[in-house]
Formats: structure tokens, C-alpha cells, sequence
């Protein structure tokens, strides 16, 4: 029963379950606008952040490891025991609860560790901050495991709220993504905003430039709306806790099952439908991660010729390239946003879902592709004179940012409503099915971020190699979502 602005929701899993109305998929979805503020900031200015603590960028992609390698272990742990839990408050809010309040901890370790490396003996004058360096990747590693605790919980609650309704999925994840490009658009606008620190003045330090202190001041603000946007979700819309009676009906007959050992039967026992579902989604993941790890490294570098490490002249190319990219990013998640409200029209005039998907995956590999082509017209217009690109070749950069949120929207969205779609089917627990999702999502981000390092290092140091492997892959997931993944008949209710 609801009271006042207070919504109940069934928290157990039942296929008969009623859906809930749009408003708790609105609230709940919300959340992902927070998190994603935080993660938009991380992509945009995380990777420049570190070469600026003296990281190499050959070494800066194996930081990124802690997301797939969490990724793999926390996700469908989580998924697992919120599935299970019998909490007062629920199943799902409060892992979500707990993923807030951990992402607030790995942000504060990240945006001061520059003044804590300072404060335990790291040297102004030396490029390379040690200290500095070990504070920043335990918060990168604690953030990427707040982040997976968060979201696997908030997408399995949209699930629980939207019952067998198949149309209420894929609405509740298309808000999600929506939500998601908020927080995109509000994170990338702050990142590209330099004088943002004067909000807060404090965050400049003698050990904390003004890049720095501009980073410290948009992780307060990320801080600050995630904390309000879980509060609201988690306080309006309320869950029934499962009963102990329920959850021993549901692990009848497995209580002598450990946790692994019944992650390994689901993944034995899983449905065709949901392995093809698997396969294209690690193509398309192969294919959307150097562009991620790298976006606005790649116009500081390629397209305005600067270097993080270099001359007065060529770091401060660099630092507007970040900047450019940082606007970019932005419009890419404009577009992003608008895409997600279209991504059910599209399937109804395509006839089907699954070429939405294919011609998403087909446009990320085209621009991928077009990135060799700006970045080759951007060395031609330097002709080896440190200086910014022509006006029309910055355009073209930012076009390609803007095109690329039409595949986005497509990823974040489609994917996740077939794989509740599929879980209904099977009886399986959205937690522990959304967190074999993330598996196929982790292991091609472990796979580009072991390979993609050496990979650019062997072509001269650049993000166009990693670029070219990227778009292949697009390529073969689109081929891939067009002749293997089965028709939309598995999206009607």
C-alpha cells in the first residue's frame, strides 16, 4: 500500500508480480545520474589526472584494471546475496545505500591525494608523486567497487518494480540510461569548466594546482548530488523485505551450495538466448573501451599535439585538448540522453531490436575509424609546429564525440532490459543474472586494458592502434547482433 509520497514495492522476485507505476522507475533511475556524474568525471579527467602525478601513459591503462577485475567479483556477488538478503529495509537499498556511502570514501581518497602524498613526503619538484600515486589508485579501486555495488542493486530494484512487464523493462532501463546521460552531461560540463575551484577556493594547494583543485571541487559537487538523489530514491520508494520463509523456499535443496559453486551452475546452465546475449555485448564492450580510456587523452594528444609530460607549450595543448574533449564528452551525452527516450520508436520502426543494436554497433566502428582520419588531417595542419587545430578539424573531433551517443544509448539500455527479460523467463535471480551481464562486460575491459598499453607503446605511444582494434570489434558485434541474437518476439510481454 502506498502513503502520502511513500511508494511499496514487492521486493521478492515473482514472475506474477504486478509492474509498478512510472513514477518509482523515475525515482529509482534517478540514482544513475549521480553515479554516472562521478564515473563522467573519472573517464574525462582521471587518465590526464594521473599522468600528472607522473604516471606513464603506457602504464595508465593497467589502473583501469580494478573495474573489470571488481567488476567480475563484486557485481554478481552483490547480485547474489541482495537476491538473498532479508533485511527490514529490503533486498536492494541497502547495497544501494552502502554503494553511496563508498563512492563518497574513494572520492575524498582521490581528489586529495595529491595533499595527502604532499603531507607524507612527496616532492613538489619531482615529476613522479609516489605516495601521491599509491592514495589515488586504492580510491580509483575502492570508486570502481562502489560504482559495481550501486548499480547492480539499482538495476535489479527496476526489475523487482517493473514485474513481468516486459514494455516496463525496457522503459525502466531507457530511464536509466537517460539518467545516465544527466549525470554524463553534468559531470562533463563541470570537467571542462577550468575555473571551477574558485567555487571552493581551499581545494588549491601548493601541492594541488589549479587542475587539481578543479578535480577535488567536481568530485564535492558529485558528492553532493549523489547523496540527495539516494536519499530520495531510497527513502520514497520502499521495498517489502523477503521473508526468511521465501528465502528458504528459494534455496531449497542448495543450502550446502557456496556462493561460486552456484555461480558456476548458472553459468553452465545458461539459456542460449542469454549467451548470444553475452557474446555481442563483449564485442561491443572490446569495442567502446580505448575509445573510453582514452577520449580526451586522444584530442590532447592527437588532435592538438600536446603532451601531459612535455614542454610549457605542449602541456598546455594537452590541458586544452583535455578541455575540448571534456565539451565533447558533454555533447555526446546530450545526444546520449535524447537517444534513450528513442530507443523503443526505433525498435517498433525497424521491426525489430536487435537491428537497433547491430546499426548502434556499426556506427561506433564508423566513427572509431574516422578518428584516424581528424587525427591525420590535425598532424597535417601542425605540420610539426606545436599549435592548436583549425577550427574545422576541432569541429569534425567534436562531431564524432556527438554521433558516438547514438551507439551509447543503444549499449546502455538494450542489453540490460534483454538480460531481465531473459531472467524472468528462467526463473533466475536480477541480481545474479544482471551480474553475469557484467562479466561479459568486465572481461573485455580486463582484455583492452592488459593489451592496449603495450598495444599503442609498439605503434609510438599514441591512442590510434588501440582505436583501430576498438572498431573492429564494433564491426563484428554489429554483424553479430544482426545474424545471432534472437528476434524481438523476446521482447513482448
Amino acid at each position: 500500500m502506498e502513503h502520502a509520497a511513500v511508494f511499496s514495492t514487492a521486493s521478492e522476485h515473482d514472475p506474477d508480480a504486478p509492474s509498478s507505476p512510472i513514477s518509482k522507475l523515475i525515482l529509482v533511475s534517478s540514482i544513475a545520474a549521480g553515479v554516472q556524474f562521478g564515473w563522467a568525471l573519472q573517464l574525462s579527467l582521471l587518465t590526464p589526472y594521473v599522468q600528472v602525478l607522473g604516471v606513464p601513459h603506457t602504464w595508465s591503462s593497467f589502473i583501469w584494471l580494478c573495474g573489470p577485475l571488481s567488476g567480475l567479483l563484486v557485481q554478481p556477488t552483490v547480485g547474489y546475496y541482495s537476491d538473498h538478503c532479508t533485511s527490514k529495509y529490503g533486498r536492494r537499498r541497502p547495497y544501494i545505500v552502502a554503494g553511496a556511502i563508498l563512492v563518497a570514501f574513494a572520492i575524498v581518497l582521490i581528489g586529495f591525494a595529491a595533499d595527502f602524498g604532499s603531507m607524507l613526503g612527496d616532492s613538489l619538484t619531482q615529476r613522479t608523486k609516489p605516495r601521491a600515486v599509491v592514495f589515488f589508485v586504492i580510491g580509483f579501486w575502492i570508486l570502481d567497487v562502489a560504482n559495481n555495488t550501486l548499480q547492480g542493486p539499482c538495476r535489479a530494484f527496476l526489475a523487482d518494480l517493473s514485474g513481468n512487464n516486459h514494455s516496463k523493462m525496457s522503459a525502466a532501463n531507457a530511464f536509466f540510461s537517460f539518467f545516465m546521460a544527466v549525470g554524463n552531461v553534468l559531470g562533463y560540463a563541470a570537467g571542462s569548466y577550468p575555473k571551477l575551484y574558485r567555487i571552493f577556493p581551499f581545494t588549491k594547494t601548493e601541492a594541488c594546482d589549479f587542475y587539481c583543485a578543479n578535480l577535488k571541487t567536481c568530485f564535492i559537487f558529485s558528492i553532493v548530488l549523489l547523496t540527495i538523489l539516494t536519499t530520495l530514491a531510497c527513502t520514497l520508494v520502499k521495498e517489502v523485505p523477503l521473508s526468511p520463509i521465501k528465502k528458504g523456499k528459494q534455496i531449497e535443496g542448495e543450502e550446502s551450495k557456496l556462493f561460486f559453486s552456484q555461480l558456476g551452475s548458472a553459468m553452465r546452465d545458461i539459456s542460449r538466448p542469454m549467451m548470444l546475449l553475452l557474446v555481442v555485448t563483449s564485442l561491443n564492450w572490446i569495442g567502446w573501451f580505448p575509445f573510453i580510456l582514452y577520449d580526451t587523452d586522444w584530442v590532447g594528444r592527437e588532435i592538438y599535439g600536446g603532451k601531459a609530460d612535455g614542454t610549457v607549450v605542449e602541456a598546455k595543448l594537452y590541458d586544452q585538448g583535455v578541455s575540448v574533449g571534456s565539451m565533447g564528452l558533454m555533447l555526446y551525452a546530450v545526444i546520449l540522453g535524447f537517444m534513450s527516450l528513442a530507443i523503443e520508436p526505433m525498435a517498433r520502426c525497424l521491426g525489430d531490436v536487435k537491428r537497433v543494436w547491430g546499426i548502434g554497433n556499426l556506427i561506433l566502428a564508423v566513427c572509431l575509424v574516422l578518428t584516424l582520419w581528424v587525427s591525420k588531417m590535425a598532424e597535417n595542419a601542425r605540420n610539426g609546429i606545436p599549435k592548436p587545430p583549425p577550427s574545422g578539424v576541432k569541429n569534425f573531433a567534436l562531431a564524432i564525440f556527438g554521433v558516438m551517443g547514438i551507439p551509447q544509448a543503444v549499449t546502455f539500455s538494450i542489453p540490460f532490459a534483454l538480460a531481465s527479460i531473459f531472467s524472468n523467463a528462467s526463473g533466475a535471480g536480477q541480481g545474479l543474472s544482471l551480474g553475469l551481464l557484467n562479466i561479459s562486460i568486465c572481461i573485455p575491459q580486463l582484455i583492452v586494458a592488459v593489451i592496449i598499453g603495450p598495444l599503442d607503446a609498439a605503434f609510438g605511444g599514441g591512442n590510434l592502434p588501440g582505436f583501430v582494434m576498438g572498431a573492429i570489434s564494433a564491426a563484428i558485434s554489429g554483424v553479430c547482433a544482426f545474424t545471432i541474437l534472437p528476434n524481438s518476439s523476446h521482447l513482448q510481454d
